[in-house]
């Protein structure tokens, strides 16, 4: 006589699929950090290839880099088509892996890509488009005589290692002043032209990804960013940081919860 098969009765399997369920919650915040943190790694393993092509472009042009806009913006002088011949079969570098959202789609401000060319969204998810990216240029860069605060070469340049060139950005450039702050919250339109609104995103869990002009690459606190020499007479003791005598509640509400400097 064989024996009685028992199966499981619905009690039972109510109660796998609770635990089961239950595990899922406790695991998946662990996986989403992970997630996060990839792709944070990711994007500075893309700045890294951009301070190659950087290097090269630079070599090439004696020092100087690119003239940026000019009268009409005329968007042929900024680096997506003066550095194009540098990186133009990797084109996928130009988006950070944690900000590929078309930024005509509703969503978080740190999630979104920039675009030239509406048409260029077709071609996104093959990365195979030099018109959209995530990443900007330091503005205060460009080889540019209308002010005397651009650095325009690298050769006036004496503490590299402090002067911001290519990050996480919401815009191909940036040209952030040091008598302006932080936007209200993330990706505030109404700070008209703050800058800073492009480049102060959580884009990686209170941090972003900066190249600066040595070469060197390291992720940047949001509440750091005022304390770098964006240009040649930028004031690193501005009302922003520890030497302009910042009290951490000055900060606006969604960044008070971020490492001071």
């Amino acid at each position: 006589m064989k024996p009685a098969r028992r199966a499981f009765t619905l009690i039972e399997l109510l109660v796998v699929i609770a635990i089961i369920a239950l595990l899922m919650s406790i695991l998946m915040p662990s996986l989403q950090r992970v997630r996060k943190q990839a792709r944070a790694v990711a994007c500075l393993s893309n700045l890294k290839q951009w301070g190659y092509i950087w290097h090269m472009y630079v070599d090439d042009s004696g020092g100087k880099y690119n003239p940026g806009a000019t009268a009409g913006n005329n968007a042929a002088n900024d680096w997506p088509v003066l550095l194009m011949p540098y990186y133009q079969d990797r084109s996928a570098l130009t988006l950070c892996p944690a900000a590929v959202r078309p930024m005509n789609i509703p969503g978080d401000f740190a999630t979104r890509a920039w675009s030239w060319d509406a048409k260029a969204w077709n071609d996104l998810k093959t990365k195979s488009t030099i018109d959209v990216g995530s990443y900007g240029q330091n503005e205060w860069l460009c080889d540019r005589t209308t002010s005397d605060a651009f650095w325009r070469s690298r050769n006036r340049i004496k503490n590299p290692a402090e002067v911001p060139l290519f990050f996480d950005c919401g815009y191909v450039d940036a040209e952030p002043h040091d008598t302006a702050g932080p936007p209200a919250y993330e990706g505030d339109m109404s700070a008209g032209t703050n800058e800073w609104l492009l480049i102060c995103m959580n884009r990686h869990r209170g941090y972003v990804n900066y190249l600066f002009a040595d070469l060197s690459l390291r992720k940047v606190g949001l509440k750091e960013l005022w304390t770098f020499q964006w240009n040649r007479t930028f004031n690193t003791a501005n009302i922003w940081t520890r030497a302009g005598a910042v009290h951490p509640g000055d900060w606006p509400l969604w960044m008070k919860g971020f490492k001071d400097f």
